[in-house]
């Protein structure tokens, strides 16, 4: 049972840690950003793509507190290949010339755009292609 603000730390950065390596990215790749909606915290993980310099959102979970929050994420990050969907996406971000794809799992073509504009204005990128990828 944790009790005191430094174990809630602790055991807060073992799971991030934990994500981190499930996910086999490195630390400045991933974010986890907190926020507090209708007394719940809502953890947004957010993925960094370094090759164009993009984030995105991996994925949102909420739960009663912080620790609750990443609990529930880690067990998500833990099964996500076999609940949901892979989609492809290629985009041009405004401004830009050069053709991106991206990658995104997803419950269904929308919820994998989401993730593509999470954080953006709609008008900064242009869509050029969703594909529902084969399930191998």
């Amino acid at each position: 049972m944790i009790e005191t603000a430094s174990e809630m730390h602790v055991e807060s950065a073992r799971i991030q840690q934990e994500i981190k390596s499930y996910l086999g990215v490195r630390t400045a790749d991933l974010v986890f950003e907190f926020s507090v909606q209708e007394g719940k915290t809502k953890l947004d993980l957010i993925t960094i793509n370094p090759k164009h310099n993009q984030a995105f959102l991996f994925h949102s979970q909420t739960g009663v507190d912080k620790l609750d929050a990443l609990k529930k994420m880690l067990l998500y990050v833990k099964d996500y290949k076999e609940k949901e969907l892979s989609y492809t996406i290629q985009w041009v971000a405004k401004g830009d010339k050069e053709l991106h794809t991206s990658y995104f799992r997803a419950s269904n073509v929308m919820d994998a755009l989401q993730k593509l504009y999470y954080g953006r204005d709609m008008n900064t990128l242009t869509v050029f292609s969703v594909v529902l990828n084969p399930v191998s």
